[in-house]
């Protein structure tokens, strides 16, 4: 589960022009303000440790900036921050180190690779592109190296540019960079669709060649093929977890994401507001869009007779085809083909995933009921269940969304979480009696 600190709403110095956030935006829906005071009541009310978020949460004045952070670190002994990292300065870089910050960075690759993430002009993000490498740099330097966020489009990820892309990340991880994140593009509109996003096979391609690139840098986590093994081995609750977009997400709780605003109040993660209206979060899940995708059809853009859908159960809503959440993702295609590649993998490895199990009828009717009822396991406890051994109250699955590092060692409710000086991957909590 990820806290996030969110004073700025979405409010930025860039126009990218795939974020998620634009129908906020389009729709007026701006933060009124920031409430210091109320932020650490709702921060308090949530008892974890917290990311700051944006929009681009570097835009709070520096003076309230350290506030944060400085109460964050007397609070939970550490922070952390997600940004576009174009405006990190000295001083932003001084209270990184002087508040134990792991800093993630939002970034597509250097130079004209990161062209989409626009500042209005060309020679305006051209700038700013350099300012955000710049930073990397700096961190890298300081033995602070940031995750990074990447995300795939047609600027970056075909041909010669993933070529450059891959020589980039190479070049990062000599630096200390260990920890990467790969989106494949959300699409808000039609004109984003015709400039920028991949088809199916130039996403299947560039996933399938990063995955190659992974393998050859074996320190180097590119979560995605992480989540996709584990996955299909049944062991999505151990070895970090797999991160939130897997985890049977109910889009007006979002368990993988507590999200508090400026004035202190629970909102959900922004991915899911296609309305453009940053709803409240319910205090009470459902799993409607999972029980009703696993028995719609795949012809009227639902899952059923899917082998991977325990895996998959029709991953992130705020990827829905058309924006709506009680349909699957749109990029069904590119995963399902995923999924079955790294299938074939584990075979020719002599090991049978869940999805050529015996066991898989069992093990979905398992997590069917749970659903039912108003639960959520992960696949690790249904094949728990189905063996005899039950779940008790409080140890659902716990979802996991990174967007920072959780870069350093906490408590979290009695729960020692590892740290190494800034460059671990957000926690992926084993189940226990927090939830």
């Amino acid at each position: 589960m990820s806290i996030e600190l969110n004073p700025v709403g979405v409010k930025c110095n860039l126009q990218c022009a795939y974020c998620y956030e634009d129908p906020m935006r389009a729709a007026g829906n701006y933060a009124a303000g920031y409430d210091l005071e109320a932020m650490k009541r709702g921060l308090t009310a949530e008892g974890h440790p917290f990311s700051l978020f944006g929009g681009e949460p570097l835009l709070l004045p520096l003076a309230d900036l350290e506030a944060i952070f400085r109460w964050g670190f007397e609070t939970y002994g550490s922070n952390n921050v997600q940004t576009n990292g174009n405006l990190i300065t000295e001083a932003h870089l001084a209270l990184f180190t002087r508040y134990r910050v792991g800093v993630g960075i939002s970034i597509d690759g250097p130079g004209d690779l990161n062209d989409v993430r626009s500042a209005g002009s060309l020679e305006k993000t051209r700038a700013l592109t350099a300012r955000t490498e710049w930073a990397i740099e700096e961190l890298c330097e300081r033995r602070h190296p940031p995750s990074l966020i990447v995300t795939l489009h047609r600027g970056n990820a075909v041909g010669r540019r993933l070529h450059r892309l891959k020589a980039w990340l190479t070049h990062l991880h000599t630096r200390g960079v260990r920890f990467v994140r790969l989106h494949l593009l959300e699409v808000e509109s039609p004109e984003v669709r015709h400039q920028w996003a991949l088809t199916e096979n130039e996403n299947v391609a560039a996933m399938l060649d990063l995955a190659h690139f992974g393998h050859l840098h074996p320190d180097l986590h590119l979560d995605v093929f992480h989540d996709l093994e584990q996955l299909l081995r049944g062991q999505d609750s151990t070895g970090g977890g797999v991160t939130c977009v897997w985890n049977a997400c109910d889009p007006y709780t979002t368990r993988a994401v507590r999200g508090i605003n400026g004035l202190g109040e629970n909102i959900n993660c922004g991915r899911t507001n296609k309305d453009g209206v940053d709803w409240q979060k319910a205090q009470t899940e459902g799993f409607e869009r999972q029980l009703v995708l696993y028995d719609t059809p795949q012809t009227e853009r639902g899952c059923r007779g899917c082998r991977f859908f325990v895996a998959c159960k029709g991953q992130c809503p705020g990827t829905a085809i058309d924006g709506d959440w009680r349909n699957r993702t749109e990029h069904c295609g590119v995963w399902m083909r995923l999924f079955d590649r790294t299938e074939r993998d584990l075979l020719a490895a002599g090991v049978v995933p869940i999805t050529r199990s015996p066991e898989l009828p069992a093990i979905e009717a398992v997590m069917l009921n749970a659903w039912r009822e108003g639960r959520n396991l992960s696949i690790e406890q249904a094949i728990g269940v189905l063996h005899g051994h039950p779940v008790h109250q409080g140890d659902q699955q716990h979802g996991d969304h990174w967007d920072a590092p959780d870069g350093y060692q906490h408590t979290d409710a009695g729960l020692e979480v590892h740290g190494d000086t800034g460059t671990t991957v957000m926690h992926g909590d084993t189940p226990h009696a927090d939830t």
